[in-house]
């Protein structure tokens, strides 16, 4: 798996952007927060969730604690989007190169508007997709942030 393009193209842009993180393979994908949690045996919160969502035809990707489900009014209103909704595979898989359950924060064909969810902050260390879904890397949330070129938020 740590040869799968996805993956690849994770790492490349976390070295570009001179992050120094270890990409971790999973025995099996992890297509939730909890899953993710249970096989790291970390809080639900520390997972940083990559929500892709459709803004006025425009991908947003909402990075949300995993003890979180992101409030769509209110980063609607935050960003001024007329009509902001769960975006379907297609346009997941369109945007990010990836599939839902292991969209990384990074590593997209082109860069994608990034809101942080600002209780990812608490956590001395979060996790994140790194491609598919059996990937995931540790960051800190000020890297996390850096990283994507994010804007904090409170999104939930």
């Amino acid at each position: 798996m740590l040869n799968h393009p996805n993956v690849i193209a994770v790492r490349d842009a976390l070295e570009n952007a001179g992050a120094t993180v270890e990409i971790t393979i999973l025995n099996e994908a992890v297509h939730t927060a909890a899953l993710a949690a249970a096989a790291l045996n970390i809080e639900v919160g520390q997972i940083a969730n990559s929500l892709i969502f459709d803004a006025d035809g425009e991908p947003l990707l909402v990075l949300t604690s995993g003890a979180h489900r992101v409030d769509t009014t209110r980063v609607a209103t935050l960003l001024d989007i007329t009509k902001l909704r769960r975006a379907t595979p297609e346009f997941v898989r369109l945007h990010t190169g990836q599939a839902i359950g292991g969209v990384a924060p990074l590593g997209h064909p082109k860069p994608i508007r990034t809101l942080i969810d600002v209780d990812l902050e608490q956590y001395p260390e979060v996790w994140a997709a790194a491609g598919v879904p059996q990937s995931i890397f540790p960051i800190t949330y000020a890297e996390l942030v850096r990283v994507t070129a994010g804007t904090p938020a409170t999104v939930a």
